[in-house]
């Protein structure tokens, strides 16, 4: 019987414990206000094929101007990533992928999902000074 006793009294422990816990949970979140999910998709500019194993940074600021740390993901073999629980207010969005120009940009966050399409260009030509690149005047040829 005591057996019997203690095993409800250590049930409803654990019952008190587990909904004292997702209420706590509940008032942080509410306490930070509401969040959304950020869902990227990262696609190759010239065809619009996915790129997958793209590191996406993710680096959310909340309305009060507070960061929010940095979640570093990658995107699938559909060039897809997404990160839950994201504040509202601001998100810097980082990708980087071989062989594609790093990209970069800031998102509003102020609605339940966010959608982001990403299109990586190829690496362009570097600039060199002793090439022409006045069209006007062109080079003159040796006689």
């Amino acid at each position: 019987m005591k057996r019997k006793l203690a095993a409800a009294m250590g049930a409803a422990l654990v019952a008190v414990l587990l909904v004292l816990g997702a209420s706590a949970f509940a008032r942080a979140q509410d306490d930070e206000g509401p969040t959304s999910s950020v869902r990227v998709v990262v696609v190759r500019d010239t065809d619009g094929k996915p790129i997958k194993y793209a590191r996406v940074v993710l680096h959310p600021v909340n309305r009060k101007g507070k960061s929010k740390g940095e979640m570093d993901l990658k995107t699938d073999a559909d060039g897809r990533a997404s990160l839950d629980g994201v504040p509202y207010g601001s998100v810097e969005v980082q990708v980087v992928a071989r062989g594609f120009q790093t990209f970069g940009a800031d998102y509003e966050v102020k609605q339940p999902e966010l959608n982001i399409t990403v299109k990586l260009h190829h690496p362009a030509g570097q600039y060199s000074t002793y090439e022409n690149h006045d069209d006007t005047n062109p080079p003159q040829k040796p006689q």
